[in-house]
């Protein structure tokens, strides 16, 4: 093996957690990659042979590169109170295979990554390496600019932030899916009492319908607010697919083989608390739906 191949072999034993990193900060599949592919360009151009942790030092290039991306984004952004669902990582029900299992770790829902996405960039690297992957504050100072002391505190009020406005998922698959079978049920019924019933009174349903659909861009509150937006598209029950989206119960809704939203549901008690559309046609179409095939 040749130095080409060794370097290459000991990037690979890090790719997986490197894109973990990157798709917790970035919500995105493809800007993830884009991500690891970048910190991959910069550990093959530099001389690591005196780097004892080549994982950590990996997992610094890839958080400064994400950080540097968070903060273009938000220079970028006109509307910030703007409704963005982030890319579900979508997955037969029958399981998801070992490089989504590796993405996908601690099980982070769409509920939590777009309450994540909510926060500032520095606020979310500090959360993400220190929360989810162990990173200790005195490593990840420097790359936020920030002493230890404010890195804590950045990541205390992340973490506040994401308790406060998410709640744990029902670890039982076969619950989750029975509430979203119930909740779809009623749907196609028109049954809006049963809606409600399987709806926590303060359910929150968020819409992205991109550019293309914006009267599909919507956030609601309360099960009946919900329940009665739930209605208006029962006639697309019957094209439900079921699928895991990002390891929860979820659906593909697909009509004459184009997909026309993903839908991902958090259950709690067996009960809907949150429901994340992504009906973006542009975004729908480059997601990989091979997986429903199996």
């Amino acid at each position: 093996m040749d130095d080409s191949d060794l370097l290459t072999e000991r990037f690979e034993e890090h790719r997986s957690r490197l894109r973990a990193v990157a798709y917790r900060m970035l919500g995105s599949v493809s800007e993830a990659d884009d991500a690891v592919q970048e910190a991959w360009l910069r550990y093959s151009r530099t001389d690591t042979s005196g780097v004892e942790n080549p994982g950590g030092w990996l997992t610094t290039v890839v958080s400064r590169v994400c950080l540097n991306m968070l903060r273009s984004r938000e220079a970028r952004r006109e509307d910030p109170l703007e409704i963005h669902v982030p890319d579900p990582v979508i997955s037969h029900e029958s399981g998801t295979d070992p490089e989504q299992k590796a993405l996908l770790a601690d099980s982070v829902g769409l509920a939590m990554l777009v309450v994540l996405a909510s926060l500032a960039p520095a606020e979310r690297v500090a959360f993400v390496l220190h929360d989810m992957f162990a990173v200790p504050f005195d490593e990840i100072a420097p790359l936020i600019e920030r002493t230890t002391a404010a890195t804590r505190q950045l990541a205390s009020r992340a973490r506040r932030r994401v308790q406060s406005q998410t709640t744990p998922p029902e670890p039982d698959l076969a619950r989750q899916r029975e509430a979203v079978d119930a909740f779809f049920a009623a749907a196609h019924e028109g049954d809006f009492e049963a809606l409600v019933a399987v709806l926590d009174p303060d359910v929150v349903l968020r819409a992205d319908g991109g550019a293309a659909r914006a009267r599909q861009t919507v956030a609601l509150t309360g099960a009946r607010a919900v329940a009665s937006q739930a209605a208006r598209f029962s006639g697309l029950s019957p094209f439900a697919r079921p699928a895991l989206i990002n390891g929860a119960a979820g659906v593909v809704v697909v009509v004459n083989g184009n997909p026309v939203s993903v839908m991902a549901f958090t259950v709690t008690d067996g009960r809907i608390t949150t429901i994340e559309v992504l009906s973006d046609p542009d975004r729908l179409r480059r997601l990989d739906l091979t997986p429903l095939d199996r």
